[in-house]
């Protein structure tokens, strides 16, 4: 890195947590004039949302907007606003920019079953990447570990904001998911080294395997919380670090992120899920177009990649940009995500487009980017729609979402703008990411 380029991080840090506070000091702030696409109720023209301090207090036509006394009142006409775009599968901050050794904590590779790590644990909340993702309207995550796992660890559903981890949570309390994978990542990770799991059978027996180990503890658990079954016994069972998030898999309290990408894996992760029980929601799903039908009946969701180069190696080698549409057709949920870095979040506009393209209709493209990925996330009470009561969170952008001419110009999350295009470190951002510190001559190429 460049020490231009470092001091540039330096400075748009500071200016970003300067911002922490925007939007407080108005307690009531009208955005009005814009097309609003609230993707719970429609599409409203020369319509107004009103922003109450962290949450979205009224959405409607412009003329009918309840604006009290001292309200700032934005005049958005001629732009368009929709929710703040929901990622259902980053990287961001767990594998921070520039990619380096250094910063390399995606995946633990001293075991396959890492049931027991925590994407919170490894998130840089200063990574450049982050400003990325809110330069291409992205607000709420679900940051991951990676894929060389047959089990590679928790998840954390998060904000784009704050100067700490516990400033992203979108609630401390809130339990995220469990990352896990199967197919060739996994499998290439360990046959060098000449152990399990180098096939897709010991995968799927690791995984079962750790199932009912939960199960047995989950047992155990019960056995020592009911005074009849508990006996004599003095002390609880040890506690087991590993097992006790796979035992809120089984209760229903966490969500089984699952990449996969072969149609047969896809059935593999379908028949686990029957014999244990366990909500899952199957990530990237390249073949996921010839099993359709049987996702669908067994009503998993889908969070889908969209691509414009694809390949890189055999399993996803049929992909179909069109499967998005498929998907849609046939009844299956379906979310967008980036993998950031594989995707650019600055770019995850873009890959609405890109469905749309390949056959997927506009409402179904911007719910795969907003209300789908709550919901995947179980966040859809606060995030994912333009509603009363939900979080403010929204993107204003130049023009319609999905045109090759629309810019996102603002995006604010819980009523606090956190990009605004109009910043020239902020439109840097947008621009390609704090390594193009001279990408504007005019604002004379310095940090």
């Amino acid at each position: 890195m460049t020490l231009r380029a470092a001091a540039l991080i330096a400075l748009s840090l500071a200016a970003f947590d300067a911002r922490a506070d925007d939007g407080a000091a108005a307690s009531v702030r009208v955005l009005r004039g814009a097309t609003v696409h609230t993707v719970a109720n429609g599409t409203l023209s020369d319509a107004a949302v009103v922003l109450r301090g962290r949450k979205i207090e009224w959405v409607g036509p412009a003329a009918q907007a309840p604006i009290p006394d001292g309200a700032e009142v934005v005049d958005l006409a001629g732009k368009v606003i929709i929710p703040g775009l929901v990622d259902t599968h980053s990287h961001i901050g767990i594998s921070p920019r520039p990619d380096a050794a250094a910063h390399s904590d995606s995946n633990e590779d001293s075991g396959p079953l890492q049931s027991k790590l925590r994407a919170i644990d490894s998130i840089w909340p200063d990574d450049p990447g982050i400003r990325m993702a809110t330069a291409g309207g992205i607000t709420t995550a679900n940051i991951m570990p990676g894929s060389g796992n047959a089990v590679s660890g928790q998840t954390a559903y998060v904000k784009l904001r704050g100067k700490t981890v516990e400033d992203m949570l979108v609630d401390p309390k809130l339990v995220g998911g469990m990352k896990m994978a199967n197919g060739e990542n996994t499998k290439r990770h360990y046959a060098s080294r000449h152990q399990a799991p180098s096939t897709r059978m010991a995968l799927a027996g690791l995984q079962r395997e750790l199932f009912v180990k939960a199960q047995e503890y989950q047992r155990k658990q019960q056995n020592w919380a009911d005074p009849k079954k508990r006996g004599d016994k003095k002390e609880p069972p040890d506690r087991d670090l590993a097992l006790e998030p796979v035992v809120e898999i089984l209760e229903g309290k966490r969500t089984v992120h699952h990449h996969t990408h072969r149609s047969d894996d896809i059935m593999t992760i379908l028949r686990l899920k029957r014999e244990f029980g366990f909500e899952v929601v199957l990530h990237h799903c390249s073949e996921c177009w010839r099993v359709a039908d049987e996702i669908a009946k067994a009503d998993v969701p889908v969070s889908f990649i969209m691509l414009d180069s694809p390949g890189g190696k055999f399993e996803a080698s049929r992909y179909r940009p069109e499967t998005a549409g498929e998907l849609e057709r046939a009844g299956v949920r379906i979310s967008l995500h980036t993998d950031d870095s594989i995707t650019s979040s600055r770019l995850f506009l873009r890959s609405g487009a890109l469905a749309v393209g390949a056959g997927m209709s506009e409402e179904g493209a911007l719910r795969a980017l907003t209300l789908e990925g709550a919901r995947q996330l179980h966040l859809e009470q606060r995030v994912g729609s333009l509603e009363k009561g939900k979080d403010a969170d929204l993107v204003v952008l130049s023009g319609p979402p999905f045109s090759v001419y629309t810019q996102v110009l603002e995006t604010w999350i819980e009523g606090q703008r956190v990009f605004d295009r109009a910043d020239p470190v902020d439109r840097r951002y947008a621009t390609g990411g704090f390594q193009v510190w001279d990408r504007h001559p005019s604002l004379g190429g310095k940090p």
